[in-house]
């Protein structure tokens, strides 16, 4: 099987050296080798898993796919548009600025946890697509009493404020609070939904009266969040972090 190659200029760009214009002078210049010759034709292509290429004798290490798991912090919207407001593309380390990464999915802008920055369409589009039913699975606050009967109503479907019928979900209770306090009482639980529509968690718990205190996302898929990532860390997918995600 021949292996795969790809235009030098692009292979540089990819690999954060600037514009194709950019590319096109340094190649002019001298300043590019492909396995220890000097290339002047920006146009030539190379096989990025076998060729050695340098720029001024430094090794150009391309990556044509990123993946990187943030733990969002509360305050940030879920957008790669500038729109005044910061955005979780602040924490995007330097040295990835150059790929066009985007969010997949949204989280609301209190919502904390488990976010993925990728250009890679194709899984993005595998872990949003409606028939697909990725499990995505929060921790949750909530200003009120869940017991059994919420986790029954759950796992039969919850119906919103227009009326749209939930699939089931599976909720599990962490801490119920106090039943029957005249006071509000806080329980924390875990749900896990099959479906993302908008602010469905905290629809589904508006339905019962209830109001979100606070919501985190702690697994997509079979991927969880790192326990070590705090707020505004965020770091590349593991090999074997990708794998999970990839099974869904």
């Amino acid at each position: 099987m021949m292996a795969k190659t790809v235009r030098l200029d692009k292979f540089l760009a990819a690999a954060g050296y600037g514009s194709r214009k950019e590319i096109k002078k340094i190649v002019r210049q001298g300043k590019v080798t492909v396995n220890g010759e000097v290339i002047k034709d920006s146009s030539v292509h190379v096989a990025p898993e076998k060729d050695r290429v340098t720029v001024d004798m430094v090794e150009v290490i391309y990556r044509e796919l990123v993946y990187l798991i943030l733990n969002k912090p509360s305050g940030y919207i879920t957008s790669t548009e500038d729109s005044g407001e910061p955005t979780v593309m602040e924490f995007i380390p330097e040295e990835f600025s150059h790929y066009k990464l985007f969010p997949v999915g949204r989280l609301d802008r209190d919502t904390e946890g488990l976010l993925l920055l990728t250009n890679d369409g194709k899984l993005a589009h595998d872990l949003l697509a409606p028939k697909k039913h990725i499990p995505k699975t929060y921790y949750v606050k909530v200003d009120g009493h869940v017991s059994d009967k919420h986790i029954e109503a759950f796992s039969a479907g919850i119906i919103l404020d227009d009326g749209y019928n939930t699939m089931p979900s599976q909720l599990v209770i962490r801490a119920a609070g106090n039943a029957g306090e005249a006071r509000l009482t806080m329980s924390e639980v875990e749900l896990t939904i099959y479906e993302g529509k908008f602010h469905q968690v905290k629809r589904m718990f508006a339905a019962f009266g209830m109001q979100v205190i606070y919501l985190k996302r702690i697994a997509m898929g079979q991927l969880q969040l790192d326990p070590t990532l705090n707020p505004g860390d965020i770091r590349e997918l593991k090999p074997d972090e990708l794998a999970m995600l990839r099974e869904g």
